[in-house]
């Protein structure tokens, strides 16, 4: 599963990508410093794992990942070639979800493209050009699919009816994740590759004085990127992504005692990368021993035989049972023996949904 950076140039894409993946790319002060995408597998932060490696006194922990993907930023008229916009978009495209930076800084020292400091103008200028582009896949796919169906033919019929409202809802400047399509409709829309079509987060990026000052300008206007995100059903992370990346070079021991000292317990880059795996629509399920704790990245309502199938194919095949106790009533209790006692350690199987937290023992003979 991918997650793609996009925005306007010069408003922290680079930087937070450097921040999430602790890689150093450039991120200087002029508009396409990235051209190519840059890619990365980054750990999902995920505080359950460390409690139960010390539970079980483990070799090893292993978090859940996700892949995130830099791509170059997106100006006015993008979807008509500008600024390279068509190689941009084609990079979006193969993403699975998408993370909207949102400058909410002011610095005269790092330009911007349109000269002044407005985040939902900057917001609707982007979703613009990619409601644009999409139009133009769907109407080009919909006068061919019209001009193919002569009758009789249901699911190019039901193809036709559903470009037809997508290309109204595109015309009317609404993304495509706003339709309430049905589980058909949805499959269907999975395989026009629409870039409105994928979940997004907006993330506010600020100055460091923003974090200190909350009544700063910087706060107001990431305020309002929260509220429009929340207009449209959407999450919107504030956070300071020069400050993420600077916390990026510290040890752990040197970034719990940044944490104790301002008295958090997340930064907002590890609740951006976490918000980035759930909209994706994915969890973790546990696996604990004294060789390794590990999360299992599995897509949410996966059943046991499909979500053994993650830590080996022979799994799935051969699937007998699922041992399986929550993470909170296995914390609680401070054993599985003892959670065994009292009756929370389940046998599940091949019906049970998995559920996120779940600490699993499969069980199976091939």
């Amino acid at each position: 599963m991918k997650v793609g950076i996009v925005g306007l140039p010069n408003v922290g894409k680079s930087t937070l990508f450097n921040a999430i993946t602790k890689n150093h790319i450039p991120s200087e002060n002029y508009p396409f410093c990235t051209i190519e995408p840059n890619v990365a597998i980054v750990n999902v932060p995920d505080p359950r794992l460390e409690v139960l490696g010390k539970m079980y006194n483990t070799q090893k922990i292993t978090p859940a990942t996700l892949e995130v993907v830099d791509i170059a930023g997106l100006v006015k008229g993008a979807s008509k070639g500008e600024g390279l916009g068509n190689k941009f978009l084609s990079h979006i495209r193969e993403v699975d979800a998408i993370i909207h930076v949102v400058r909410c800084f002011e610095n005269g020292k790092i330009i911007h493209v349109e000269g002044k400091i407005d985040p939902i103008q900057d917001i609707k200028d982007i979703n613009l050009e990619l409601i644009l582009s999409d139009l133009e896949i769907v109407t080009k796919r919909y006068d061919k699919a019209a001009k193919s169906y002569k009758g009789g033919d249901k699911k190019l019929q039901q193809e036709v009816e559903l470009l037809g409202k997508l290309k109204e809802l595109l015309e009317n400047e609404q993304p495509v994740r706003s339709y309430p399509a049905s589980k058909e409709e949805a499959d269907m829309i999975e395989g026009f590759f629409l870039i409105t079509s994928k979940p997004i987060i907006y993330c506010a990026n600020i100055s460091e004085a923003g974090l200190s000052d909350k009544n700063s300008r910087d706060i107001t206007l990431a305020t309002s990127v929260a509220d429009y995100a929340k207009s449209e059903g959407n999450e919107c992370i504030t956070l300071c992504a020069r400050m993420e990346e600077e916390l990026s070079d510290m040890d752990e021991d040197e970034l719990s005692l940044f944490k104790e000292e301002l008295g958090i317990e997340s930064f907002g880059l590890d609740k951006l990368i976490v918000a980035g795996y759930k909209i994706l629509g994915l969890i973790s399920y546990l696996t604990a021993g004294e060789k390794e704790v590990r999360a299992w990245t599995i897509t949410k309502g996966t059943k046991a035989p499909q979500a053994a199938g993650k830590i080996h194919s022979d799994f799935e095949r051969g699937f007998i049972k699922a041992e399986v106790v929550s993470y909170k009533e296995l914390v609680e209790c401070g054993s599985v023996a003892i959670a065994k006692e009292k009756g929370l350690l389940r046998i599940e199987g091949k019906d049970y949904v998995v559920q996120d937290g779940d600490v699993v023992l499969f069980r199976f003979n091939v």
